[in-house]
């Protein structure tokens, strides 16, 4: 696949990793049996995955690993937020352009997966800020990306096995269709909350509460929907953001979070008690390789 990289995107992605990948494991994948859901897999991902550039320190950045040393290092959900401009989509968070376009998101995503075809990427995209310039809806705009390497993602809205999504991105998809199936259904994520979507095909339990006055009470959310992936409904998702900001002199400060729950965090996974706990999909902002593989090592 040809990315259309542009010399900002590459200078981007460049810049933004403050540590190359140890190549953790890229094929973690590989030693699970093909009849596992992904339900019932622990998951590394990222919340606002691609989101390396911020105009003001703390507001909008919340990774430093580029989108290729997520993947290397065992990252296996990413959240990519779509800005609809003149029939493309181009990186936002918020109303901050993260100089990065989709095309280039897909070709990582490509080129991780043909070289570890052992390995699926769940993939959540969701509408951000303002369109501009289209002549056309979200959904058809998404379509015409699909068009381009149909064989690269499964649409189908069921929670699937490994065996199934194996070399593919599996869509979680956080905007309306009109055409389904399009994916696992995440149109109507509820915001700001802990929250339940239920449709004939899928069940996604999901907590992504993110304006946080006090970090304990947001880290008690994340514990409480562990609790609950670790008793297991059968054939639900669980998605457990640990992400959120609080408001410092009326703008959002995203390290004031992720600094004190990363901590909560990785004690947590040290804990011998949750050595094999069924986690979920973890959602994780500034995330680190330690982290990412506590997390799919409890597998």
């Amino acid at each position: 696949m040809v990315r259309a990289s542009s010399w900002v995107a590459f200078l981007c992605a460049a810049a933004c990793s403050s540590q190359p990948s140890q190549m953790t494991d890229p094929g973690w994948m590989a030693a699970i049996s093909d009849a596992t859901s992904l339900a019932d897999l622990s998951i590394p991902g990222t919340h606002e995955s691609a989101a390396f550039y911020e105009p003001v320190p703390g507001t909008a950045k919340t990774q430093t690993l580029t989108l290729a040393e997520q993947f290397a290092a065992g990252i296996r959900y990413v959240d990519i937020r779509c800005r609809h401009l003149d029939d493309a989509f181009q990186i936002y968070h918020g109303p901050v352009s993260e100089l990065l376009a989709f095309d280039d998101v897909i070709g990582f995503a490509h080129d991780f997966l043909a070289a570890h075809p052992s390995e699926t990427i769940l993939m959540s995209i969701k509408e951000e800020s303002a369109p501009s310039g289209d002549t056309r809806t979200f959904e058809a705009t998404f379509d015409a990306y699909v068009a381009k390497d149909p064989g690269l993602w499964r649409l189908d809205a069921t929670i699937p096995t490994l065996g199934v999504a194996r070399g593919k991105i599996q869509l979680v998809r956080r905007f309306d269709a009109t055409t389904t199936p399009t994916g696992l259904d995440a149109a109507k994520w509820a915001d700001d909350a802990t929250f339940t979507l239920s449709s004939p095909n899928a069940t996604l339990r999901v907590q992504d509460q993110y304006t946080v006055s006090d970090a304990t009470a947001k880290f008690a959310a994340i514990i409480a929907l562990l609790d609950e992936a670790q008793a297991a409904a059968p054939a639900t998702l669980y998605l457990d953001y640990t992400s959120g900001y609080q408001s410092h002199s009326g703008l959002p400060n995203i390290p004031s979070v992720s600094d004190t729950i990363n901590v909560e965090l990785d004690a947590y996974l040290a804990d011998p008690a949750h050595v094999h706990a069924h986690l979920g999909v973890l959602a994780m902002d500034m995330v680190a390789e330690s982290r990412i593989t506590a997390v799919f090592s409890t597998n």
